[in-house]
Formats: C-alpha cells, sequence, structure tokens
C-alpha cells in the first residue's frame, strides 16, 4: 500500500511550479499504479496552451473558476468545482484560470514527475533514471 501526505510533496522535488501552475506530483511512474496523480494549482489570470500529444489527462476542479478551450473546434468550456474533463483525443487547448484554481489530475502513461510542458506545450515522455 502505497500513503502519502499531499503536504509533504510541498516543497520537494516532486513539486514543480511554473510561472502559471503548481503541479505536485503525488503518485507517478515508479510506484507501478499504471497512472500518475497530481493536485495542480492554476495562478489567477494565467493562460497556458497545453497539447499532450504523449499522454491522456483526466482533471477534476475541486476549487476556483476557469474555462478550457478545445482549438480544434473552439469550443469553451465553463471549469468550477464538480466538473470533470478528459483529453480523450490528445486534445490541443487552452487552459484559464480566473481564479486561483486546485485540479486533481490522472495522467497515463504516468509521469515521473519531471515533466514541463515543452515549445509545443507537450510533456516528453520521460524514463525513470537508472539507479547508480
Amino acid at each position: 500500500m502505497i500513503v502519502r501526505n499531499i503536504n509533504d510533496i510541498e516543497g520537494s522535488e516532486h513539486d514543480v511550479v511554473t510561472d502559471n501552475w503548481a503541479s505536485r506530483r503525488i503518485l507517478l511512474k515508479k510506484d507501478g499504479m499504471g497512472f500518475s496523480l497530481h493536485e495542480t494549482i492554476l495562478f489567477p489570470g494565467k493562460e497556458t496552451y497545453i497539447w499532450y500529444k504523449n499522454h491522456l489527462e483526466a482533471v477534476l476542479c475541486v476549487e476556483g473558476e476557469g474555462e478550457v478551450e478545445t482549438i480544434a473546434d473552439g469550443k469553451i468550456h465553463k471549469i468550477t468545482p464538480g466538473v470533470v474533463y478528459a483529453l480523450d483525443q490528445h486534445d490541443k487547448h487552452y487552459l484559464r484560470a480566473k481564479t486561483k484554481m486546485r485540479m486533481i489530475c490522472v495522467f497515463n502513461p504516468p509521469l515521473t514527475g519531471r515533466e514541463v510542458h515543452d515549445e509545443e506545450g507537450v510533456y516528453p515522455l520521460m524514463d525513470e533514471p537508472s539507479a547508480a
């Protein structure tokens, strides 16, 4: 059994922070669950372009207000607590936070914990570092 406290992740190597968001990576590839689990805090007023061409992601909003815009069709979906969206088609999208947002995210394949979006908005597929 794996038991973790998110408070222990904050400030660790698994707390990845950018100008737009902070992602606490709770369960990772090395945990062997077949998915990774994250708490992501989106900073108010920020917009992030994202394209998970290598991953599928499901997102549950638990706090705050914002929107997700799918680029292919220009549709805008309001995101508030209780709303789930799933990027089942590797959808290119904009994620906009009107207020501070707290999201619970699941990725398949799982992340290693070190990923950040590249210039295309993509998380690269990464291998675990080899044991020394």
